[in-house]
């Protein structure tokens, strides 16, 4: 699932290798959190107007987990 966040990334970047994620372990509500991390420059291309790419790359990554029966959580730091 981290590769798959930093593919999906990296092609909206202007700085591919600025993108790293840290992952969380699963809370107890069994949610795992991934934390996004871009060049102070590329944040609005990752979130996009009124947050539309952001939303967009959130609800691809639940659909991939929920083939897995997993739970995440994307937050762009």
């Amino acid at each position: 699932m981290k590769e798959f966040l930093i593919s999906i990334v990296q092609g909206l970047v202007e700085d591919p290798s600025a993108v790293t994620v840290d992952v969380d372990e699963p809370g107890e509500d069994g949610v795992t959190v991934y934390h996004l991390h871009v060049a102070d420059d590329d944040k609005g291309r990752v979130i996009g107007k009124q947050g539309r790419i952001a939303k967009a790359i959130r609800i691809v990554m639940r659909a991939a987990a929920s083939r897995n029966n997993t739970k995440v959580m994307v937050e762009i730091d």
